[in-house]
């Protein structure tokens, strides 16, 4: 009878033994998860729950009025993912929203605001806000079920901008370094904005934020003679590089490329399945990475 007992207890003893380290190992798990959460949090600004968009969501998309004939002549679709996740919900509550920040530099008057606009859908100046130096707008979308704010913040190429640029880039996801097509000053200016815009942007401490570059007033520069195309195509292409950002050819008119360029940075972000094509071909809106 007693050794019977002892026997008992033995199991008793291992099987309790046994649930403490289930459980240490359960609370160990548990920690590891969210330092992991947090570190990857800390690369994109947000929480991972943010990263791991549902894909048994689906969200409708919102019908636009046809954009202006390109200057090739044909109109220029820019839809979606897929054309199934990607549209605006700016109507509806503003609760439970992903926001992130994105900014965009380069000099004065190569087509920044008009840029801005075209993408977020209003009129240059309607609903922005805007500070010495510096114009800030919107843009909300939904993709994956999940919802998404973009604040948009403009610096202007002046005087200002060096004591705005901290401001812009602090927590950006996102820079886009812009320079006119048709004046290849701006061109050049592009590396000392990436230089500036680099002191200032620090997600933390290995991540930074998306560089990518773009060369605006496409629908003129198509004007300018083929081997001119050639010559500021190839110096735009030379400096992406260098700057390791992807490069983009566009025009705020035509919607050439605009909606693109937040497509290929959300994909970034979120990780979704998007393909970008690249285009080398002069004549057509340029797309390097």
């Amino acid at each position: 009878m007693v050794k019977h007992l002892l026997l008992c207890y033995r199991r008793m003893f291992k099987l309790n033994k046994k649930r403490k380290i289930i459980c240490k190992v359960s609370i160990l798990q548990k920690y590891v998860k969210s330092l992991w959460n947090q570190i990857v949090g800390c690369c994109i600004g947000k929480s991972i729950k943010y990263r791991k968009l549902s894909r048994q969501h689906s969200s409708s998309t919102t019908t636009t009025a046809a954009p202006p004939s390109s200057p090739s002549g044909g109109a220029v679709p820019d839809g979606g993912f897929n054309g199934k996740c990607y549209c605006d919900h700016s109507k509806e509550s503003l609760e439970d929203l992903v926001a992130l920040k994105i900014c965009l530099l380069g000099d004065n008057q190569i087509g920044k605001t008009s840029f801005m606009t075209k993408y977020v859908g209003k009129e240059k100046g309607e609903e922005s806000f805007s500070t010495t130096g510096l114009n800030q707008m919107d843009k909300i979308l939904c993709v994956k079920g999940a919802r998404i704010s973009y604040s948009i913040w403009e610096v202007q190429g002046d005087v200002s901008a060096s004591t705005q640029i901290p401001i812009a880039c602090k927590d950006s996801v996102a820079m886009l370094f812009m320079f006119d097509l048709t004046s290849r000053c701006t061109l050049k200016s592009v590396i000392s904005w990436y230089q500036q815009a680099r002191q200032w942007n620090q997600l933390c401490s290995f991540q930074t934020a998306i560089p990518v570059m773009i060369g605006t007033k496409f629908d003129d520069f198509v004007q300018l003679p083929l081997d001119m195309q050639w010559t500021i195509a190839s110096q735009a292409r030379a400096y992406a590089k260098a700057l390791n950002a992807t490069l983009f050819f566009s025009s705020a008119t035509y919607n050439i490329n605009v909606n693109k360029i937040f497509k290929f940075i959300t994909a970034k972000l979120f990780n979704l399945p998007w393909t970008l094509e690249r285009n080398l071909t002069i004549g057509e809106p340029i797309i390097d990475f």
